[in-house]
């Protein structure tokens, strides 16, 4: 349900002006040097989206070495949801920075990381006992997660899902489903995956109002026919999709393949690394449908921009693994954990996931809008503050990668740093933190309209 409030409510006050400001070409002098010196210096694997040098960020506006002040709809992909240099991540920082930066929990523990685990295990969906173990990324969340799925079941398949996205490691790459760029050339992949239809509503042939029943019943006859349920160890599914294009799965889709976890004796993992902490409107996006997942891996936005994240689940799944098979050197360093600590004492001092459900609010009936007067718009979707439009040759669903590069290049032209996705490259993503001033949200939409008019 979307929150009544009239506008968002403040959080700490801002330390940088709150205003998008374009003063120099994009990108201006001092970034195109700065680039110069990252050519001889950093592969060019490594892309970037916006093409500055960052020199500061606050709020809702990133600043470059130019003094160009962008509006933020990005929030380094869902990471900086309370917020850049949020105070109270900061103060907390400092203060542990000072104490010391790290031991290893494996060798010598400290209380951080056991308090980040009890709100884990508190704030996630279902009241059954649970256990989480603190890692460094979201990939090596969920190769945890795959880990303790098959030790606990004892079997080895795990089924993923068409357009899913789940890191770039070897076992995360070959569960996700995009070649170019993230698997091409670096093969061969790890065995025993298996990819199932996904529920797309917009790219459902019988129609969106068939798309989660029929997209179901595809999966369980394919993981019935291909790996046999008492093969499988676990479903892993984003209940939203990050990287393949905010693709929200048909009502039902997900319900139902959590049943047919529990009947067969597989796990359902939640793969929840850019939907979590309140960036749906929901602390977690399955809640929205009331699912309860047997294992949650989470990232991005639990330390507001400090390397972090888990996998939280069922105790006696999590306890199975034999001591010492679980850990990292780096798991739940203590500077991350302290950060992970204020930014949930903010998400709920400040009900962010409310706030999430404002800019949803705000966001959605403008980019239909937009959608009656371009029809290379077909689709707007999304849930809170995780918004998306699709965009395609009109009168077709043909995807239009290039009209999209070239809407963000707009953007990034007049100050509104957003982000493209999905599998066909034609998807406007966007993720502006939860505590953005709601006049910046608006001047946002004012730039993606003015884009398109160009």
């Amino acid at each position: 349900m979307i929150s009544q409030d009239s506008a968002l409510p403040e959080t700490a006050a801002a330390r940088l002006p709150q205003e998008r400001r374009v003063v120099t070409e994009i990108p201006g002098p001092n970034s195109r040097a700065l680039q110069e010196r990252r050519k001889a210096a950093v592969p060019p694997g490594v892309g970037s989206v916006l093409p500055v040098q960052v020199t500061d960020a606050d709020g809702g506006v990133v600043v470059d070495a130019d003094g160009n002040s962008f509006i933020d709809f990005g929030s380094g992909i869902a990471v900086t949801n309370v917020g850049n240099a949020n105070p109270r991540v900061v103060e907390r920082v400092k203060a542990q920075v000072e104490r010391f930066t790290h031991t290893c929990f494996m060798v010598a523990p400290y209380e951080g990381y056991i308090a980040v685990c009890e709100n884990l295990n508190r704030i996630t969906p279902g009241d059954h006992e649970k256990r989480s173990m603190l890692v460094s990324s979201g990939a090596e969340a969920v190769e945890n997660a795959v880990k303790i799925a098959r030790y606990a079941t004892g079997r080895q398949a795990v089924a993923v899902f068409d357009h899913g996205y789940h890191g770039r490691t070897l076992l995360t790459m070959t569960l996700t489903a995009k070649n170019m760029p993230y698997k091409h050339g670096f093969g061969p992949y790890a065995p025993e995956v298996y990819r199932m239809p996904l529920a797309y509503p917009y790219r459902w042939p019988s129609g969106p109002e068939n798309c989660g029943p029929e997209a179901a019943a595809q999966a369980v006859d394919q993981i019935t026919k291909q790996i046999g349920p008492e093969n499988l160890a676990a479903v892993l599914v984003e209940p939203i999709q990050g990287e393949g294009g905010f693709i929200e799965p048909a009502p039902g889709f997900l319900p139902a393949l959590a049943e047919f976890c529990r009947t067969s004796g597989a796990l359902f993992i939640a793969d929840e690394v850019q939907t979590g902490f309140a960036r749906t409107g929901d602390l977690f996006a399955c809640e929205h449908e009331g699912i309860v997942p047997d294992l949650i891996t989470t990232a991005k936005g639990i330390a507001g921009g400090l390397p972090l994240a888990a996998v939280t689940g069922r105790a006696e799944i999590m306890d199975a693994v034999h001591g010492g098979g679980l850990g990292g050197t780096y798991g739940g360093n203590p500077l991350a954990c302290e950060a992970a600590l204020a930014v949930l004492a903010e998400i709920e001092e400040h009900d962010l996931a409310a706030r999430a459900r404002r800019i949803g609010g705000v966001m959605l009936p403008r980019l239909r809008a937009l959608a009656e007067r371009f029809p290379a718009i077909g689709d707007v979707r999304g849930r809170g503050a995780m918004i998306a439009i699709e965009l395609v040759q009109p009168g077709t669903k043909e995807p239009d990668p290039g009209l999209t590069a070239e809407i963000a290049r707009r953007c990034h032209a007049r100050g509104l740093l957003a982000l493209t996705a999905g599998t066909y490259g034609n998807v406007l993503r966007f993720l502006p933190p939860l505590v953005i001033p709601e006049h910046l949200l608006n001047e946002g939409l004012d730039v993606i309209e003015e884009a398109f008019a160009a």
